[in-house]
Formats: C-alpha cells, sequence, structure tokens
C-alpha cells in the first residue's frame, strides 16, 4: 500500500507542478532535455533555424509520446542559440484534410521569399502508414506565424510525391527543395511552386537530406534508412547546385553514428571574425519522441572538401557577433557515483569502464538514486548503450515541491559516457534530484518488420555535476 500511495503522490507532484522561473543557460548541450522560458520541454525536431532581426527563429515538429500522428509545428526564438522561448504553434493540427488529424507532418523549413518578403514553410506531408506523401507549403507575413497550410507544392501541375525533404536558399535568393535521394528542386520566383528539377537521384536511400555552401562549394549531407535509429551520416560535394556530385564519405567517425544523431539542418552562423556552420541533429527516442528526443548540434569543421564533425563537444559556445567557437571551461563540482551523499535503492550493480570510469547500474524498475545539493543547476552523466532505458528526474525543493521534471533516454547503439540530463538555472536554494527507473525502453519495428532499439531496461550514473 505504500508503494502505491508513493507513486500517486509522485506522479500527482509532477502534474501539479509548474517549473519557477529559471535562469540562462550558458553555452549549447546535446543529447539532454532542453528548457524553454516556462520550464517546458523544447519540442522542435526535423528542426530549421532562420534568422530574422538579430533573432534566430526555431521551427520544428510537436511530438506525442504515444503517436506519431501530426500535433502541429513549433517555435521558438533565441538571441544565443542557448536559451529558447517559445512563441507560438505557428502550424497546429488543422480540422481535416492532408495535416489534419491521424495525418503525419514532418521535416518543416522556413524561407524568406526575397521577392515578396513572405515567410514560406515546407513540410512532408503524410498517412500515417507513409502512403500518400508530398511536399506541403504554408506562408505566414510574420516570421512566427500563425502559418496558413495551401497544399503541394507543384512540379508541372502534379505534387513532389516523395517524403523526407529539405531546403537551401542560395547566395543570389533562390529557393530549392532538397529530396530523399538527392533529388534537387528550384523554386519559382515566390517560392509557392516548383520551376525546374536541377539535379536528378543520387543515390538510394539517402534520407534527412541538407545542404550547406561554403567558398562556392556545395555539400550535400544525408544518412542511411535505419527508421528512428541513428546510424552514419554522409556527405557530397559539388562546385555546382546542378552537379555532378562527388561521394566523399562519413561526417564523422565510423561507428559512433554521426554521435548517434541524424542530420536535419545546417545553421550559418556569420559573425565579424568567422561564418561558423552548426551541424543540427536529432536524436530520436521512439516511442517517447516527446519526452526524451534530443538534440545534437555540433561545429563543423570545412577545409576544402572535407566535412567533419571529428570530436564530441558536449557544451560549447559560440559568440554570435563574432561567430567565434569556444569549449567550455567547466566549473562544476563533480561527484563520482560512488559518493557516499548519492543515496541508492533497489539493486544496483557498480562496474568498471575502462580505466577511468566506473558505473552505478541498474535493470530494477523499482531502482532509484537520490542526492540532496544546494546550488543552482544540476546535472548527471551515464554509460548510454545498448542495454538500456528510460529513466525519470524529477527536482524538488525543500518543500517537496516539483521544480523541474523530465523523462531521459540512456539508450545509445554507440555505447558512450555522456551527460543525460541537466536541470535549468534555479533561484540558489536547497534541492533533492531522484532518478527512477521506469522499466521501459525504445523498442520499435519499421514497416519492413525490422527489429530496432534497446535490449535492456538499465539506467546508469557515472557522475553527478553541482553548480
Amino acid at each position: 500500500m505504500k508503494k502505491v500511495v508513493f507513486w500517486i503522490v509522485f506522479f500527482a507532484n509532477i502534474i501539479i507542478s509548474s517549473a519557477q522561473k529559471t535562469g540562462r543557460m550558458d553555452a549549447v548541450y546535446s543529447g539532454i532535455p532542453w528548457f524553454d522560458q516556462n520550464g517546458n520541454i523544447v519540442s522542435a525536431h526535423g528542426a530549421c533555424i532562420i534568422k530574422e532581426k538579430e533573432k534566430f527563429y526555431l521551427f520544428g515538429e510537436a511530438h506525442k509520446d504515444d503517436s506519431n500522428a501530426f500535433a502541429g509545428f513549433n517555435c521558438y526564438s533565441s538571441e544565443d542559440l542557448y536559451n529558447w522561448k517559445f512563441e507560438r504553434q505557428a502550424l497546429p493540427v488543422q480540422e481535416s484534410g492532408k495535416l489534419g488529424p491521424n495525418r503525419v507532418g514532418e521535416r518543416v523549413k522556413i524561407m524568406k521569399c526575397p521577392k515578396t518578403d513572405e515567410f514560406i514553410m515546407y513540410m512532408h506531408a503524410d498517412s500515417l502508414t507513409y502512403k500518400d506523401q508530398f511536399t506541403g507549403y504554408a506562408v505566414s507575413k510574420n516570421v512566427e506565424g500563425p502559418y496558413t497550410f495551401k497544399g503541394p507544392l507543384l512540379f508541372e501541375g502534379k505534387p513532389v510525391k516523395k517524403w523526407d525533404m529539405g531546403t537551401f536558399q542560395d547566395d543570389d535568393g533562390s529557393g530549392y527543395i532538397l529530396i530523399h535521394g538527392g533529388e534537387i528542386y528550384r523554386l519559382s520566383d515566390d517560392y509557392k511552386s516548383i520551376a525546374e528539377k536541377v539535379n536528378e537521384n543520387i543515390t538510394t536511400g539517402f534520407e534527412s537530406p541538407t545542404m550547406l555552401k561554403k567558398d562556392n562549394l556545395y555539400y550535400f549531407i544525408g544518412s542511411h534508412l535505419t527508421s528512428w535509429e541513428r546510424n552514419d551520416n554522409y556527405y557530397y560535394t559539388s562546385n555546382s547546385i546542378k552537379g555532378p556530385w562527388e561521394a566523399r564519405g562519413l561526417i564523422a567517425p565510423e561507428g559512433t553514428l554521426t554521435w548517434n544523431s541524424q542530420s536535419t539542418f545546417v545553421l550559418p552562423v556569420k559573425g565579424t571574425k568567422t561564418t561558423t556552420y552548426i551541424f543540427m541533429g536529432d536524436r530520436w527516442s521512439f516511442p517517447k519522441q516527446a519526452s526524451s528526443a534530443t538534440y545534437v548540434w555540433q561545429p563543423l569543421t570545412i577545409s576544402g572538401t572535407s566535412l567533419k564533425i571529428p570530436e564530441y563537444q558536449q557544451s560549447w559556445q559560440i559568440d554570435i557577433p563574432s561567430g567565434i567557437v569556444s569549449v567550455m571551461v567547466k566549473s562544476d563540482n563533480i561527484l563520482k557515483n560512488t559518493d557516499s551523499r548519492i543515496k541508492y535503492s533497489g539493486d544496483w550493480k557498480q562496474e568498471q569502464i575502462g580505466n577511468r570510469l566506473s558505473e552505478s547500474r541498474s535493470n530494477d524498475k523499482n531502482a532509484s538514486f537520490s542526492i540532496e545539493f544546494k546550488g543552482q543547476q544540476i546535472g548527471f552523466s551515464s554509460f548510454t548503450g545498448i542495454e538500456n532505458g528510460y529513466a525519470r528526474i524529477v527536482v524538488t525543493d525543500k518543500k517537496g515541491k516539483t521544480v523541474n521534471a523530465a523523462t531521459v533516454d540512456m539508450y545509445s547503439k554507440s555505447p558512450m559516457e555522456t551527460m543525460v540530463y541537466k536541470s535549468p538555472v534555479l533561484k540558489k536554494d536547497t534541492y533533492v534530484l531522484s532518478v527512477y527507473g521506469t522499466g521501459e525502453r525504445p523498442n520499435w519495428s519499421d514497416k519492413r518488420k525490422s527489429n530496432y532499439g534497446s535490449t535492456g531496461n538499465y539506467i546508469s550514473v557515472t557522475q553527478i555535476s553541482i553548480r
């Protein structure tokens, strides 16, 4: 009976709690939940960013944890790429039709049309069975929306019946639609129809198409077809957007699965000293895409025909005026998993990871750990691997009120020791971090009946960081 009461109180606390006003984040953090100004999870996957009047606007897919049905496209704004303000749902679920209930809406991209000054939104629209695919578009006079859905984008009077899509805007203002496989279409002057097909299919597969241009060389990034699973993304280069395109290999070390992510967009940040190109990737988490999917944003290293993310930066900073990237100087207090201040409950094992790290891990769905701390922010790292599942995170204040909560995914097909959670910056006080096993894991099959995902429900901690 005590256990039943505990879980009722636990979930009631989460439901009724509202996060307190938070301080400002100080860097781009990959692979952890992001929170907006209201303490809610930033939900903007398959995303893009457009800069307008010194603000960055992030657009992406809203999600649910119980269905892949279209839940709207969200808009957030930021001045520093670290802190995101929820602006509005830029395009909600329509009452009926191709983006109505029980439909799919993915890969939202925005471009501003130089001729009309309108903001044009593009997306992959489809049925839940992925048998009615096309590239659609919507229009707004304001960058944040609301956008009005207009239906399919037409080429020679017919929709482009393909799925994963992206966009690219060239230096001369020409707009392009990128389609999986490597097809490229040039938009009309008003961006509301397709004027011509400029490039044929490059290769089979090649989804999540993404493009950038540097020093008059085009780089075309895509990923293999592995459902929601990560894979080693690769790229092509060409001196002309019309091709021919030359295969150049992987953008990250082989086997890292693009640091456990899939490409969605490349953001150029043009400063007075340099232009930094930011790889924006998704770390999907099926079925809990709403609560547990995260983002992998990394600065690209570009030299000639070489395009790389040679090392994974857990956190990094960018000076927007100059465009210069720097690695964070860490100042947090680090506690190892064996620290006596961490209270473990349930069946836990301590295991050594190489010569440097150890982890505490448990496959017990009733397992938990907690720590009381005084400070403004707390985070923890895990050794993520193929047997790991979901963990529920709760931060409470001295009165037991929940000030932040999240569900994190500790699964990785390419194992790595990494931060999986960092709280918002809170008012300096005494808090308790509690982490609970859920007995759930990301696990799914695709339409070809191939099986993906975790083989266990382990949760793990290697260290805790407190500021």
